[in-house]
């Protein structure tokens, strides 16, 4: 079975670059263990993050650093036996994230995070999903008056150039006017309005997947065992069968590093486990938009199943089970200004964000395998970036003229 390109990894990030390069004219296959949609992109928050153009920075300051060490806090949650395994990546991190690397991050980000909107209006209307997407942006809600009157000052910088954010900002019943169901223990919040947000984003990605297969495009639910150079083209080995392909494309996101390295590419991808629970969504507690509360590192989301709570970033072993003290602690904070209702699930669900030390994903071509790409790495924003960096690459894959400049996506930076 021959393909123009073959596409590892149906998440959000593989379909999208599947449908952008089935626009192009390519004969695509799409090749997942999984159903498309049911990784990472089964959990998230919904955020089509327009308005997210400073990248999640691991904390400088040795205050933060103390009250991090004691594993206490409800954004961020290790496992102590794990820190040895992580400890490289997260000093990498650590170093990336000094003023100048977050500038240099945040500059190679904002052309993707630009065209976030953009680009899944156009995928949403083919594919008919516009019905899963809203435009009434998210909230970022605060607790503390100081710490209020800090993050009114980082949005005016944020409403300047380059960024151009839009947004409103909230007093306490200005807030409670777009959202009743909380009480005046929120002091204040940031309305960000660009940003769209999707009700069921498993169900968005099958949406696309279904708009791929309609339009000609194959799908193999398979696991991906190597690859091989035969002749001019490339050899996907599955479980099952062969494929051969003159492109590939990897977008397994947290398993990309582990094909990669049997190519002989050492890549730093740290994974990030994320978890979320629903819980039943009355009239007493409607939920209107996604609500961020960012110091406590969550956000909770109305969502088809009902009020979905997210959690920050988990440091642990593959193989350890899900662990719902985040979301405990989670639970506590919000019971202090919304009632949640009853949980819907008893075992959380929890995915594997794919995380680069330098918060910039990878989408580039092999250097020493020419025909081999890579669209991974986008760590929180897998779903608002897919549809952009789907593109790019599809355009670099094509040889159109990139609507940005590659350069800071290539893999090279990490080889030495």
């Amino acid at each position: 079975m021959n393909y123009d390109v073959i596409v590892l990894g149906a998440g959000i990030v593989g379909v999208s670059t599947a449908l952008q390069l089935q626009a192009r004219g390519r004969s695509v296959c799409l090749v997942d263990k999984l159903a498309p949609g049911e990784g990472a992109s089964f959990g998230n928050a919904g955020l089509i993050e327009r308005s997210s153009v400073i990248p999640y920075a691991f904390p400088r300051s040795l205050t933060k650093l103390i009250r991090y060490a004691f594993n206490r806090e409800s954004d961020v949650h290790y496992q102590f036996s794990y820190l040895p395994k992580i400890a490289p990546w997260l000093f990498s991190y650590w170093w990336h994230s000094s003023k100048k690397g977050i500038a240099k991050a945040a500059a190679a980000m904002l052309p993707l995070i630009e065209r976030c909107v953009i680009e899944h209006d156009v995928l949403s209307t083919k594919a008919q999903m516009q019905p899963l997407i809203n435009d009434k942006g998210w909230i970022e809600i605060f607790r503390d008056s100081k710490v209020f009157e800090h993050a009114k000052k980082q949005a005016e910088q944020l409403a300047k150039p380059p960024y151009l954010l839009q947004y409103d900002v909230l007093t306490t019943q200005q807030f409670r006017q777009l959202e009743p169901a909380f009480n005046d223990n929120v002091k204040g919040a940031i309305h960000w309005l660009q940003p769209k947000t999707v009700c069921d984003p498993c169900a968005l990605t099958k949406g696309y997947a279904a708009l791929f297969v309609k339009q000609g495009g194959i799908l193999m639910k398979q696991s991906v065992i190597g690859l091989t150079a035969v002749e001019n083209r490339w050899q996907v080995k599955l479980s099952a069968t062969n494929l051969l392909a003159k492109q590939i494309v990897i977008a397994l996101g947290a398993d990309s590093a582990d094909l990669l390295r049997t190519l002989g590419y050492k890549v730093p991808l740290g994974v990030k486990r994320g978890y979320h629970r629903h819980y039943a969504m009355t009239s007493d507690n409607k939920l209107n938009r996604p609500v961020c509360d960012h110091l406590a590192g969550f956000i909770i989301a109305p969502m088809t199943k009902g009020v979905r709570l997210t959690t920050g970033a988990e440091f642990s072993w593959d193989s350890s089970p899900a662990n719902d003290i985040q979301l405990k602690r989670d639970e506590a904070i919000i019971s202090s200004y919304y009632h949640l209702g009853k949980p819907i699930e008893s075992i959380p669900w929890f995915g594997r964000r794919p995380c680069l030390p330098d918060m910039v994903p990878v989408i580039s071509e092999l250097p020493y395998h020419k025909g081999i790409w890579t669209n991974f790495g986008h760590a929180h924003h897998g779903l608002t970036l897919a549809p952009a960096t789907g593109r790019l690459l599809a355009e670099m894959m094509t040889d159109e003229k990139p609507f940005t400049n590659p350069t800071p996506y290539k893999i090279e930076r990490f080889i030495h």
